[in-house]
């Protein structure tokens, strides 16, 4: 293994409140990349010195090497930063597909999305850029907020407001000057979620992807009705199953070819030898850290 993040869903599989649990004792992380060192002699597709990431979730990155088949990886090419390589299987593979698969968006479009600071945030944001969509990116407030702001708008986001603003009447004017959204993607749940549901254009859909705010998401009775939403949910897991491992892999090709061309770049990243792991849980799990730990081998 050379690197792997720690993401909120390691942290869900670890508590067991997860879709999908390993038998125990099990090795943590789902998410990482690693340099092959030897094959056996059966293996075709893969050969020393190349890189890899794991196929399907439950591999158990956190480690410093293992012995793997040939169909629980997938190659990734090696001229790619090592952090986007150790963060590209799950959070920007999120965001391609739920930007792609609930909506027909055309350039121009508007997308409003919760959480736009996490790991899937940043990527909604620059993945949308690339195919010329509009981000409307909620965060919560903070004593840094204009910082957060700037750095996201580095991204590509085109508004940055914070939950508070969201809930103001007069973001009633803000879609003079822009479409009303027909895609919502949600990570918080609870009064964050019912907020985003208000600012939907008719027949639009909100994805559910995440419940950071471990709250139920709320749907008003007469935005049901009518304004017709439609309540989605995505878990890239399932995404996989739904789909040949050739697919998953045209996915990563495609997503290698935005990093190449400076269009999607790792989340912001704080590397942390894999012996200080305690440390590195901590962090991840602390509010409003800005900052995606990733564990080095």
């Amino acid at each position: 293994m050379l690197a792997a993040p720690i993401n909120p869903s390691d942290i869900n599989m670890i508590q067991g409140n997860y879709g999908l649990l390993p038998e125990l004792p099990a090795v943590g992380g789902n998410e990482g990349v690693a340099q092959v060192v030897a094959v056996g002699s059966n293996v075709t597709g893969l050969k020393p010195g190349d890189w890899v990431i794991p196929a399907n979730a439950g591999l158990g990155t956190w480690r410093t090497e293992a012995v793997f088949s040939e169909e629980a990886l997938i190659q990734v090419p090696s001229d790619i930063p090592l952090q986007s390589a150790a963060t590209l299987g799950v959070n920007p593979c999120t965001a391609y597909r739920m930007l792609m698969d609930f909506e027909q968006l055309q350039p121009g479009d508007s997308v409003i999305q919760n959480a736009s600071n996490s790991g899937v945030g940043q990527a909604v944001i620059q993945i949308a850029a690339a195919l010329g969509l509009r981000t409307i990116n909620v965060v919560r407030d903070r004593p840094d907020i204009q910082k957060l702001s700037d750095r996201l708008k580095s991204l590509g986001a085109e508004h940055v407001i914070t939950e508070e603003e969201l809930r103001r009447p007069k973001m009633k004017n803000f879609f003079k000057d822009m479409p009303q959204p027909r895609l919502a993607l949600n990570c918080v749940g609870g009064k964050s979620s019912t907020e985003l549901l208000r600012q939907l254009a008719r027949g639009g859909t909100m994805v559910t992807y995440g419940g950071m705010a471990k709250q139920p998401v709320v749907a008003s009775v007469s935005l049901l009705i009518f304004k017709d939403l439609k309540l989605r949910g995505f878990w890239l897991s399932q995404w996989k199953k739904d789909h040949s491992p050739d697919q998953f892999k045209e996915l990563i090709l495609t997503l290698c070819d935005l990093i190449r061309r400076g269009q999607l770049t790792a989340p912001a990243c704080s590397q942390v030898p894999l012996q200080d792991y305690q440390s590195a849980l901590e962090a991840s799990m602390k509010p409003f850290i800005s900052s995606k730990q990733i564990l080095t081998m």
